[in-house]
C-alpha cells in the first residue's frame, strides 16, 4: 500500500497525540448517551456539542481527531427499530471533525475515521457470523473512506476472528487501517484469545499498526509490552518512527490510548474514573518509552487528560 497521511505524519520525531473519549465525555456534559445508540445519539439533537469537543481536543493539542462513528452502523439502528439513519450520521460525523479540522489551518490535523465491533465490545460470545462481519465492516469502512477521513481506526476490537473481517474490510478502501485490540491487564484479547493470535492473524492484512485501548491506563503497559514483543518476533521496528520490514511497504506504529478507571462495559452506568489528567500524562510518557508512536484517551478521559499529554511532548506537529 501506498503510504498515506498517517505515514507522512509519523515521519515527525515526537509521538502523535490522538485525541480522548467522546462517548464518556458528552455524558460528563449531560448528554443522554442510552443504548443502543450511545454516542450516536448526540449527531440527531446536538450536533454542536460533538463539534466543540473536537475542537477542545485539538486545544488541548490533539493531532489526530476520531469520527463520532463508534455506533453509527446499520445494525445499531436495527437494535433501535427506528428508521436506519446510518449512512447520515456516519457522514455528519466526519463532516463534524471537518469542521473542527477548518478552525486550525495552520495546523496538520488528521481525521481518524472510527470502526468499533458490530455488536457489544465485552461479549465476544456475541460477535455475528462471518456473512454479516464482512458485509457490515466493509458498508461502514466504504462510507467512511467517501466521507474523506484520513485513516481508518478499528477500535476495541476483542476477537480474532472479527478484528480480521474488519482489518480486510478497511483495507479494501485503499485507506491506512490502524489496528487497536480490546485487552485485559494480564495481556491476553477480551475473548481470551492470543494478542499472538491476532497479530498473526491480521498482518498478511498489512495494516499500518497496531494499538491497545480500553485497558485501565495503569495497566496498559502489560498488554503494550506483550504487542510489542510479538512484533519484534515477527521482525518490526517499533522504535520510535519505524517503517516496516522489507516487503512490507509504508510506515508502521504502536499506539496506545487507555482508560481514566475501570473499564465500564456496555451498559448505562457511568465509568468510574480514578486517574487525574497529571498521572495519565506521566503514563503515557512511559507508553511512548515503551515504542508507542501514537498515544491518546480511551474511556473517561478528557481534554485535560490529552492537554497533560501534550505538554509532555512541548506542543502539537506543524
Amino acid at each position: 500500500m501506498t503510504p498515506g497521511p498517517l505515514s507522512a505524519l509519523l515521519a515527525h520525531h515526537r509521538p502523535l497525540i490522538l485525541d480522548g473519549a467522546m462517548g464518556t465525555e458528552l455524558q460528563r456534559r449531560g448528554l443522554n448517551t442510552g443504548l443502543p445508540l450511545w454516542s450516536a445519539r448526540a449527531l440527531t439533537d446536538s450536533a454542536e456539542v460533538v463539534l466543540q469537543i473536537h475542537r477542545d481536543y485539538l486545544e488541548a493539542g490533539a493531532d489526530i481527531i476520531t469520527t463520532n462513528t463508534f455506533r453509527t452502523t446499520a445494525r445499531t439502528f436495527r437494535r433501535t427499530g427506528i428508521i436506519d439513519r446510518s449512512e447520515e450520521l456516519t457522514r455528519r460525523a466526519v463532516s463534524l471533525a471537518h469542521a473542527a479540522r477548518a478552525f486550525y489551518p495552520d495546523r496538520t490535523i488528521l481525521v481518524a475515521g472510527s470502526i468499533a465491533p458490530l455488536e457489544d465490545c465485552y461479549r465476544p460470545d456475541l460477535v455475528p457470523p462471518d456473512s454479516s462481519l464482512q458485509t457490515e465492516h466493509t458498508e461502514q469502512a466504504r462510507r467512511l473512506a467517501d466521507a474523506g477521513v484520513d485513516f481508518i481506526l478499528l477500535e476495541t476490537f476483542g476477537t480474532v476472528r472479527e478484528a480480521t473481517y474488519a482489518c480486510a474490510a478497511a483495507q479494501s478502501t485503499g485507506k491506512e487501517v490502524l489496528l487497536s485490540l480490546l485487552c485485559t491487564p494480564n495481556d491476553t484479547l477480551y475473548s481470551g484469545e492470543s494478542i499472538e493470535d491476532a497479530v498473526s492473524a491480521t498482518l498478511p492484512l498489512r495494516p499500518a499498526g497496531y494499538s491497545v485501548n480500553c485497558v485501565p491506563a495503569r495497566s496498559i503497559a502489560f498488554p503494550l509490552a506483550e504487542l510489542k514483543r510479538v512484533l519484534k518476533k515477527h521482525g518490526y521496528s517499533v522504535e520510535g518512527p519505524a517503517h516496516a520490514k522489507q516487503g512490507h511497504h509504508g510506515g508502521f506504529c504502536l499506539a496506545a490510548y487507555g482508560n481514566a478507571g475501570r473499564p465500564g462495559e456496555e451498559r448505562s452506568e457511568e465509568l468510574i474514573e480514578d486517574i487525574g489528567a497529571e498521572e495519565y500524562g506521566r503514563l503515557a510518557k512511559e507508553w511512548v518509552q515503551q515504542g508507542a508512536q501514537i498515544v491518546g484517551g480511551c474511556c473517561g478521559t478528557t481534554p485535560e487528560h490529552i492537554a497533560a499529554v501534550s505538554r509532555t511532548y512541548g506542543g502539537t506537529t506543524p
